[in-house]
C-alpha cells in the first residue's frame, strides 16, 4: 500500500487550496495512506477530508515565540519522532518554502517539490530529492495540483473537488431569516475594505431582508465587528467561533462576502456562494477559485466600490 505525506502548513487559504490535491490522490491511488503536516491552528480543515488517514499538527508559529523554552524543544523532538514513525513512498511539499522543505526532509522517504524557478523561496528546492517546474501565473490550486500530478505521474481531471462539506453543528443564536456572512478581517491591512463600505453593504442587505453576521478572529476584528453591528440594522457580532462552527455558519449562509482572507476560500471549499473583495492582491493568482458560484471584484491597488459588490450580490442571488 502506497504511503504519501503532504506538507502544506499555512496559511489558512493555502491549506484550503491544497485540499483538491487530496481528492486527486484518492482518485488515482484509492488504497493509499495519505497524511498531511499542517499548522495546529488549521488542522481542522484537512481533518474534514475523508481521504486523509492522519493529520499531523506542527506548531512553527508558536515555537518561534518560545524557541528558548525547554518545553518547546521537547515538542519539536516529539513532532520529529511522530513524523518518522513510518517510511513514506512519496513526500510532497506543495508550499515551496524553506520551512516546509525542512519539515519534509525530517520525514523518511523521497521528497518531491518545486524547482528553483517555481518555488516561492528558491532555496527550498535544495532540500528535495526530485524537483519539478510548475509555471507561475496560474492559480495556487492549479499549481498545487500540477506539482502533485507531475511528482506521482498521473493526469489531472478538469474538475476541482475540495472534498469537504459543512457540518450541522447546533448554533442556536442563528437568525431564523436568511443571512449573509461578512468576512471583513484580514491579517494584511492593505487587504481591508473601508468600514463605510461595509456599513453601506450591510444596509443594502438589510433592505433585502438579509441579516449580516460578522464573525471575527482577533481582538481588532472583534472591535470592528462590534462597530459594524452597531451601524447595520439587525446585524450580529457573535462570540468567537472555532473552525468547525465557522464551517456550519458558512454552509447555511445565503451569501458570503469577504476580503482576501482564508475564510473566504474556506467558504468556496464548502460550496457556498461567495464574493471576494480584492484591494491589494491579484485574484488571477489567489482569488476565489474552483466553483461556479463565486465572483471576484477588485484587483491590486483597485478596491471595488460598493456598486460593484452589490451588483455581484444581485448576480449570485438571482436564480
Amino acid at each position: 500500500m502506497q504511503k504519501i505525506l503532504l506538507v502544506k502548513t499555512s496559511s489558512m487559504g493555502d491549506v484550503v487550496h491544497n485540499l483538491p490535491v487530496v481528492t486527486d490522490l484518492v482518485a488515482h491511488f484509492p488504497l493509499a495512506t495519505i497524511d498531511w503536516v499542517v499548522e495546529e491552528a488549521f488542522a481542522a480543515i484537512p481533518g474534514m477530508h475523508a481521504g486523509l488517514s492522519n493529520v499531523i499538527p506542527v506548531a512553527l508559529r508558536r515555537w518561534r515565540r518560545t524557541i528558548t523554552n525547554a518545553n518547546t524543544w521537547a515538542e519539536i523532538r516529539n513532532f520529529r519522532q511522530k513524523l518518522r514513525l513510518q517510511d513514506y513512498d512519496s513526500i510532497l511539499d506543495t508550499q515551496g518554502l524553506i520551512k516546509s522543505a525542512v519539515i519534509a526532509r525530517q520525514a523518511l522517504g523521497v521528497c518531491y517539490g518545486y524547482d528553483r524557478g517555481s518555488a516561492r523561496e528558491s532555496l527550498a528546492a535544495v532540500f528535495y530529492n526530485r524537483r519539478f517546474s510548475v509555471p507561475w501565473g496560474s492559480h495556487a490550486i492549479t499549481r498545487n495540483r500540477q506539482l502533485a500530478a507531475q511528482a506521482l505521474n498521473y493526469t489531472l481531471a478538469a474538475e476541482i473537488d475540495f472534498g469537504i462539506s459543512a457540518n450541522s453543528a447546533a448554533l442556536p443564536w442563528l437568525p431564523t431569516q436568511q443571512y449573509a456572512v461578512l468576512l471583513h478581517g484580514s491579517s494584511g491591512a492593505n487587504k481591508l475594505w473601508p468600514i463605510d463600505n461595509w456599513i453601506r453593504l450591510g444596509s443594502y442587505l438589510a433592505n433585502k431582508g438579509i441579516v449580516s453576521l460578522l464573525p471575527w478572529g482577533s481582538e481588532q476584528e472583534q472591535s470592528r465587528s462590534a462597530l459594524l453591528a452597531s451601524q447595520i440594522a439587525g446585524a450580529i457580532s457573535p462570540a468567537w467561533l472555532g473552525l468547525e462552527d465557522i464551517a456550519s455558519l458558512l454552509g447555511r449562509a445565503k451569501v458570503v462576502i469577504g476580503v482576501d482572507t482564508g475564510l473566504s476560500h474556506f467558504a468556496v471549499a464548502l460550496k457556498c456562494p461567495v464574493i471576494g473583495i480584492y484591494c491589494a492582491t491579484n485574484p488571477q493568482e489567489t482569488g476565489l477559485y474552483g466553483s461556479d458560484r463565486i465572483i471576484n471584484v477588485g484587483n491590486i491597488g483597485c478596491a471595488p466600490d460598493i456598486a460593484a459588490v452589490t451588483s455581484a450580490v444581485e448576480k449570485l442571488l438571482t436564480p
